[in-house]
């Protein structure tokens, strides 16, 4: 049967800003995507150790808990952060001071629906450890478009977006704690290190 937009895996993601007492909830089928759209650095903003995905297996499900907390919590409602772009803020779901309330009631849902508690950290390691092989060839060719770049393309025309994609990527690995020797190529740790 062909899956209909309602069903299928949809995260529930609290996402604790590191700075400040600020977190950010909502739902999304690809939490990854997601918070690359609040800040392309999400690992360098996010407290990771603090961020929890509760898996659904229903949209509707994770819809209801996000608007539970969002109407509990309408007290606490916060801005943005001014480095989270405009179109991607959601501006009813930040909140101030209730990082403890909003982690019980993701634990409370995950008991009593059966659902997948993950942290933010450990969901990232794995989804960045399970693209070992496509981490590995990627990164070749990042290299290889670097160096063309570097040698075939006056300095008033490059653009670095290869070199920023490879140092954004081995980035967001290491932040995640995963040993970048095991993913990326020698050239590409030289490369790294060289910066």
């Amino acid at each position: 049967m062909p899956r209909s937009l309602s069903k299928g895996r949809t995260f529930v993601y609290m996402l604790p800003w590191r700075e400040q007492d600020l977190l950010k909830v909502g739902y999304s089928r690809q939490p990854l995507v997601r918070m690359r759209t609040l800040h392309r650095r999400f690992f360098d903003v996010f407290d990771l150790e603090r961020g929890l995905l509760l898996e659904t297996e229903r949209l509707a499900q994770a819809r209801q808990i996000e608007r539970d907390i969002i109407v509990r919590h309408a007290t606490q409602r916060s801005p943005a952060p001014l480095t989270v772009p405009d179109e991607a803020a959601g501006y009813s779901e930040w909140f101030r001071g209730i990082c403890p309330e909003v982690t019980a009631l993701l634990h409370d849902a995950a008991a009593r629906e059966g659902f997948a508690l993950h942290s933010l950290r450990d969901w990232l390691r794995q989804w960045f450890g399970s693209q070992g092989d496509g981490l590995y060839e990627w990164s070749l060719r990042m290299l290889e478009a670097i160096e063309y770049e570097a040698f075939n393309v006056p300095p008033e025309w490059q653009r670095g977006e290869a070199a920023r994609s490879l140092r954004y990527v081995m980035d967001a690995c290491e932040a995640v704690g995963l040993p970048l020797a095991d993913l990326f190529p020698d050239g590409a740790l030289a490369w790294r290190h060289g910066l």
